[in-house]
């Protein structure tokens, strides 16, 4: 039971569990930039021992997320990617992945590249498919299964609780790459789920200005603790002033989050009625085929991001965003400020199923009717 049951986690995350400083009374941390602490006058060590086994402000941060995840425990990583990838790292020589696809592209690049080398079978399965995530598991021999929901760049959402039956039942661990729901929407852990990730540079942070990543666990395993000694020795571990920023970010996580689940069921409303787009893909949309899941586990909202087809294929695709004004053409999502893409030019040679025609939005805090008039005068280009 944690001791901030009785608070809410829009409080909890408001004031970042309450911190103060107990000799000025200050109510933000300082950034302690410090790589080494002293011993105690006997030489024992103290909480902090050198910066790469973890910081003031990076401990500040993870246990911000634990709270908000309802977690264990949480470990900060130096990237998104790295966050991703330790569990992997964490695996022994033989053992079996199931990955979901699509998932964040990073994901299925490090898989494909680096996982036949480390000695790792990997396996794949169609996101959302219940009845494939069953057949690609091994018993006895796939040690982890990764899933994203909601899955970039299409959306689609999975039910957790029943995927965490299905992998548990194969012996297995579960990992959700929650990155685009954020705790504010989805609860992964309480659904199932063994570990939970976040791309920090994200929602968390919110505000396109720091590198990081997370984990979460439902609890502190032998597992757990071979992924501590991978960040440790691979000196992933997150800076001081990433981790004070991203604190900083989770104080407003749940304000950001609501405007941008607002503002983007307007954008995908809009899309979805324009003649000159082909689809949407947003599960907040009742035609969605992933509604009814996403509506289930998905509390307060349906994210901020979504993705859509305009009618005549990749060259008018790619009018439609270096058109546009308000929205920046830049890869990354979860920011304050709305960002578009074309998704398969920034997913470069990296195997995918991406349609050719996606247009990959990340809808930010802006006023919703500057967002629509936007992509109106874009399309208005095909």
């Amino acid at each position: 039971m944690s001791k901030y049951d009785n608070l809410d986690p829009r409080t909890l995350a408001a004031q970042a569990l309450g911190w103060e400083d107990p000799s000025t009374g200050a109510v933000v941390p300082p950034v302690q930039f410090a790589t080494t602490f002293t011993r105690l006058p006997d030489h024992g060590q103290r909480e902090y021992f050198y910066a790469r086994y973890g910081s003031p402000n990076a401990v500040h941060a993870e246990a911000v997320l634990a709270e908000l995840e309802g977690a264990a425990a949480a470990l900060s990583f130096a990237s998104g990617l790295a966050a991703c990838t330790a569990p992997f790292h964490a695996l022994m020589q033989g053992d079996h992945v199931v990955c979901a696809k699509p998932v964040y592209h990073g994901v299925i690049a490090w898989l494909e590249e680096f996982a036949e080398a480390r000695g790792l079978e990997v396996g794949y399965f169609a996101n959302g498919d219940l009845d494939a995530l069953k057949a690609a598991i091994i018993p006895g021999r796939t040690k982890i299964v990764w899933l994203e929901s909601p899955a970039n760049p299409m959306w689609s959402v999975i039910d957790i609780a029943a995927a965490a039956k299905i992998v548990h039942e194969g012996g297995a661990l579960l990992a959700i790459d929650s990155t685009c729901a954020t705790p504010v929407l989805t609860k992964p852990l309480e659904l199932g789920a063994d570990i939970v990730c976040h791309a920090a540079t994200k929602y968390l942070g919110g505000h396109s200005d720091v590198l990081a990543g997370m984990l979460a666990t439902r609890e502190v395993t032998d597992f757990w603790r071979r992924i501590e000694d991978h960040r440790r020795l691979a000196g992933s571990t997150l800076g001081a002033m990433e981790a004070y920023l991203l604190t900083r970010g989770m104080r407003t996580l749940f304000l950001r989050v609501e405007r941008q689940c607002a503002n983007a069921m307007k954008v995908a409303e809009y899309l979805a009625a324009h003649p000159k787009v082909a689809r949407v893909r947003y599960p907040g949309l009742k035609s969605d085929p992933y509604h009814a899941i996403a509506a289930k586990q998905m509390q307060g909202g349906f994210g901020g991001m979504l993705s859509f087809e305009p009618k005549g294929g990749r060259e008018e695709a790619i009018r439609v965003v270096t058109s546009c004004k308000v929205f920046k053409a830049a890869t990354s999502l979860g920011g304050v400020e709305s960002l578009i893409e074309h998704r398969r030019t920034s997913e470069g040679k990296t195997k995918t199923d991406t349609p050719e025609a996606l247009i990959r939005i990340s809808v930010g805090i802006e006023a919703a009717e500057d967002l629509i008039a936007d992509l109106d005068a874009a399309l208005a280009r095909i």
